[in-house]
């Protein structure tokens, strides 16, 4: 984690909202410019997420898998009660 001056942030910021971007973005695209033209080789493609419903569906399924499988761990902690 880095802790940004003041003057940074509110830059970031003011950046981030003319281009409809996060803040993080904002940072990120600027740094990897940076980067490049000092010679760093390019980052590697952003990996896109698959929205397919089947794609979706698995994703839930193994959210939930290991919901369950957490839901059996003992719990620890004495003055918590299970649900």
């Amino acid at each position: 984690m880095v802790l940004l001056s003041e003057q940074s942030e509110a830059l970031a910021r003011e950046i981030a909202l003319a281009q409809g971007i996060s803040v993080e973005e904002a940072i990120l695209r600027a740094l990897e410019l940076s980067a490049r033209d000092i010679g760093f080789p390019p980052p590697p493609p952003r990996k896109r997420r698959d929205t397919s419903p089947e794609a979706i569906a698995a994703r839930k399924a193994r959210i939930e898998a290991f919901a369950a499988e957490l839901a059996k761990m003992p719990i620890l902690d004495p003055s918590r009660r299970k649900r």
